[in-house]
């Protein structure tokens, strides 16, 4: 059959991304450890196209995917699968995106009792002839109490649910696991979130929590200084979202630093 795709363009325009959206595949997420994770992902994958070529042939996009859906995924893994779509699609540069839920167990503070808590995860991946790029983006929700509200009220002090939204790039040679990223995200806020609590549980986070307030402003610094500190990351996005019980809006703050440029670790934002 005649390849209309592959028929010559004499517009002289590269598309700089050419793909598939919003494929939903279940797929195996490696585990700190030994073991794999089962996950339904949400996944984008396009290849820029050249000049020369009218269209890209679609259908390899689903059948790279579909059959990457039984191998493990991590940072060296996406590359693999970035190579395929290149070599597949005759193309120099491939990206992908994918996101996902994942689940770690957690240990309520007092009780013990464990259970699950789902974090928004994503997998980002870009490689040409030059170079391979991954992000990992985690969101990680923890509770904040208000540092204004307790010093001005009697008693009491307002405190609500928060989103910590972080993506992170490392060295080449170097990864950071979904379970370490999260868990010093946790840190940051005024108390962690728990799925399961028990009365003893519930008084130990809310006393907690009291002990600790914090603006959404802080908790943007002490990650910020958590992960200027880490030698293994190059570059970083981090924003916090307060979720406010006695407004109708949310509040939020926001930082990005690419460690590698002049500077980086000041303060300045990529561009």
């Amino acid at each position: 059959m005649k390849d209309v795709a592959a028929s010559l363009d004499t517009r002289g325009i590269t598309v700089q991304r050419v793909g598939v959206k919003d494929v939903h595949l279940p797929a195996w997420v490696r585990r700190k450890g030994a073991d794999l994770q089962s996950v339904l992902a949400r996944v984008d994958l396009a290849v820029e196209l050249p000049h020369q070529f009218r269209g890209t042939h679609m259908s390899r996009f689903l059948d790279i995917l579909f059959r990457w859906r039984e191998q493990p995924i991590s940072k060296p893994d996406l590359k693999a699968m970035l190579q395929e779509a290149r070599d597949r699609l005759g193309a120099r540069r491939a990206q992908i995106e994918m996101h996902f839920k994942y689940f770690i167990t957690k240990r309520a503070p007092a009780s013990k009792c464990e259970s699950a808590l789902d974090y928004d995860c994503s997998f980002e991946g870009v490689l040409d002839d030059h170079a391979y790029t991954f992000t990992l983006g985690v969101e990680v929700p923890v509770t904040i109490l208000c540092p204004c509200s307790k010093e001005i009220s009697r008693y009491g002090a307002h405190n609500q649910r928060a989103i910590i939204k972080t993506r992170i790039r490392t060295r080449p040679e170097v990864m950071i696991w979904i379970e370490d990223l999260v868990g010093m995200l946790e840190q940051q806020g005024s108390e962690e979130i728990y799925p399961l609590l028990k009365r003893e549980d519930e008084k130990m986070v809310t006393e907690g929590a009291y002990e600790n307030p914090k603006f959404v402003e802080d908790v943007v610094r002490d990650v910020v200084s958590a992960l200027r500190a880490d030698e293994r990351v190059v570059w970083f996005q981090v924003s916090c979202e307060s979720l406010e019980s006695i407004h109708n809006h949310t509040v939020y703050a926001s930082q990005e630093e690419d460690k590698s440029a002049p500077g980086g670790a000041e303060g300045e934002m990529s561009q």
